[in-house]
């Protein structure tokens, strides 16, 4: 089970942003509250590309999603934290890119990770990284070309359209997107298989939720502890895929 980070009886110093010249009051909150949350802090100590990482550590370690052996798609990847912990999980390190000897035939327990995102990111070892954007009429057949195997185990997206703002937009984008994501995870998936994904507050829409409980045995909303407390952010986790 994860600790939270910051625990442990650590005194931790709060960090003050200075203000500079140019810089918008929001922009100064937003980076003192960077540089003062055990999260991010945490995160920079352990290797991880953010804070996000936490979430799904925090998800799995309660829920099980992943296994090693299994395929995972990484959907809205960049800059990588699901992803570093979806390949550590799925034991998708191959040792050939670890001490560089060969392996021969993929090993049973080895998982496969294959990562999107319409933003560029750092490749991750282990992983299968795309740059391309989901909502591309070509991103499912690229996804799929890049499988060992016929079908994937997990389907998870931390997808998140820009903020404009406007709370009812903003609601209306990423839903768009949970939509897309679970309309390509109902085609991907094994029986069994899972989908997690974020929403926003408000929850799933009840088009999205009735079509998530016809095609799964368990649905859930979740608040990972490493979701921060003032945000709308939600997850989505649905179970045991009948693959109807």
């Amino acid at each position: 089970m994860a600790k939270q980070p910051g625990g442990g009886g650590r005194r931790e110093l709060t960090v003050r942003v200075k203000t500079a010249r140019g810089r918008k009051t929001s922009s100064q909150k937003w980076l003192q509250r960077q540089l003062n949350d055990p999260y991010v802090v945490e995160a920079r100590q352990m290797g991880y590309r953010s804070r996000a990482a936490f979430k799904l550590v925090e998800i799995d370690d309660k829920h099980h999603v992943l296994k090693p052996g299994q395929c995972v798609i990484d959907l809205g990847a960049a800059p990588g934290g699901w992803t570093q912990i979806a390949v550590a999980r799925t034991k998708a390190i191959d040792t050939a890119e670890t001490d560089g000897r060969a392996t021969g035939p993929t090993p049973r327990h080895q998982g496969q990770v294959i990562a999107i995102d319409i933003s560029e990111m750092e490749p991750v070892a282990g992983a299968d990284v795309i740059h391309l954007d989901f909502m591309d009429d070509s991103a499912p057949d690229r996804l799929r070309s890049l499988m060992r195997e016929a079908a994937a185990d997990v389907v998870m997206s931390d997808m998140a359209a820009p903020a404009t703002g406007h709370a009812r937009t903003d609601h209306l984008r990423i839903m768009s997107l949970a939509e897309a994501a679970a309309a390509f995870a109902s085609e991907i998936l094994k029986p069994g298989g899972v989908f997690l994904c974020k929403v926003f507050q408000g929850g799933t829409e009840r088009e999205l939720l009735d079509a998530l409980k016809r095609d799964f045995e368990t649905v859930r909303h979740i608040k990972p502890p490493a979701s921060r407390a003032d945000s709308s952010e939600l997850y989505v986790l649905a179970t045991g895929f009948r693959n109807r």
